[in-house]
């Protein structure tokens, strides 16, 4: 009787963390796998230390106690596909566009009408305290991110958020300089603080910094303010500035509109995600959605007749973009039922 010889492993690979994958993992997928030193499984609780600390309990109590929940977060990839590298070669890229846009309109800014500058300083250079809000939030949805997937896309994000603050600031100086009896460049606090038509958004993106559980963290900004919000602040003010001579802000909110684009289109995905992974999701997504929808709407109803558009307009063109992205999100859903 012949001896049956046992079956010849497979030479493990330097990839093996994939599991026995039969293809070669993309260099995204190897520089992002599973680098969350806060989720890997041979861990009791995130912080070396006891359980029940305080650092152990808010991830214990705003993550992993969520009800947004997957099998596998470590499955949810980002369309893409971005790495350290690819982003800073595509922002390298895109900044020289951005730089070519504010060298080739250096001048401009002189002769805009009297209306497009007061737009500018009512509604565009206050903003960048609304931006920074922003970038607070989404630095925390990567923070206490379940996947190192989610923490890498949120912290590009951020970076695009850090990058919009700075190319509103400088937007800001060069009109101060160009009408220095503005109030541009001295009244954005103010406004920001005080105006009637800036305190819904205020409030919203407050009340966000503060929607500690992550689900919620990501839904509140990723899926709705942001998405909003950008579309006034970005979309339709290019437009109108368009419309009113400065072509300088409509290509400027051209730009700026990829990052915001990239955004939505991971966010999406990884609301998609989600609910492939777990269709109990979408109870936790809707309510979400109902609950920051109509903060969203208040800040933008508030800022519309900044803009020079009627409210209503504002408003449809906002919330229709912002449910374009959740009709792309529940379309799993109906598919699976």
């Amino acid at each position: 009787m012949t001896e049956q010889k046992a079956p010849r492993q497979r030479k493990m690979r330097t990839f093996s963390a994939f599991g026995d994958v039969r293809r070669m993992p993309s260099e995204y997928e190897i520089v992002t796998h599973s680098q969350n030193w806060n989720t890997r499984a041979s861990k009791a609780s995130v912080f070396e230390q006891n359980p029940s600390s305080p650092g152990n309990l808010w991830f214990l109590t705003y993550r992993e106690h969520s009800p947004f929940q997957a099998d596998d977060w470590e499955g949810f990839r980002d369309p893409d596909k971005i790495a350290y590298r690819s982003y800073v070669n595509l922002q390298a890229t895109e900044q020289t566009k951005l730089d070519g846009v504010l060298e080739r309109y250096a001048d401009a800014d002189a002769s805009l009408s009297e209306e497009q500058v007061q737009r500018l300083g009512a509604l565009h250079t206050p903003s960048r305290y609304l931006v920074h809000g922003f970038q607070q939030a989404e630095a925390y949805v990567g923070f206490i991110g379940p996947s190192s997937y989610v923490t890498s896309a949120a912290g590009y994000a951020n970076a695009d958020f850090l990058r919009r603050v700075s190319t509103v600031a400088y937007r800001t100086r060069s009109l101060q300089l160009a009408h220095p009896g503005s109030g541009i460049g001295e009244n954005e606090r103010q406004r920001w603080e005080q105006d009637a038509a800036w305190q819904p958004a205020r409030k919203a993106i407050e009340q966000a910094l503060i929607a500690y559980d992550w689900g919620e963290a990501f839904a509140s900004l990723n899926l709705v303010l942001a998405p909003t919000l950008d579309h006034l602040l970005i979309h339709q003010l290019g437009e109108v500035s368009r419309a009113a001579g400065d072509e300088q802000s409509w290509l400027l909110s051209g730009l700026l509109d990829e990052d915001s684009q990239r955004r939505n289109r991971w966010s999406g995905a990884l609301g998609r995600y989600a609910l492939e992974q777990r269709p109990s999701n979408e109870k936790p997504l809707r309510k979400w959605f109902e609950r920051w929808g109509a903060r969203a709407d208040d800040a933008v109803g508030a800022l519309a007749p900044l803009l020079g558009r009627p409210a209503d307009e504002v408003v449809a063109g906002a919330r229709a973009a912002r449910e374009e992205l959740h009709a792309g999100i529940f379309d799993v859903a109906a598919a699976a039922s």
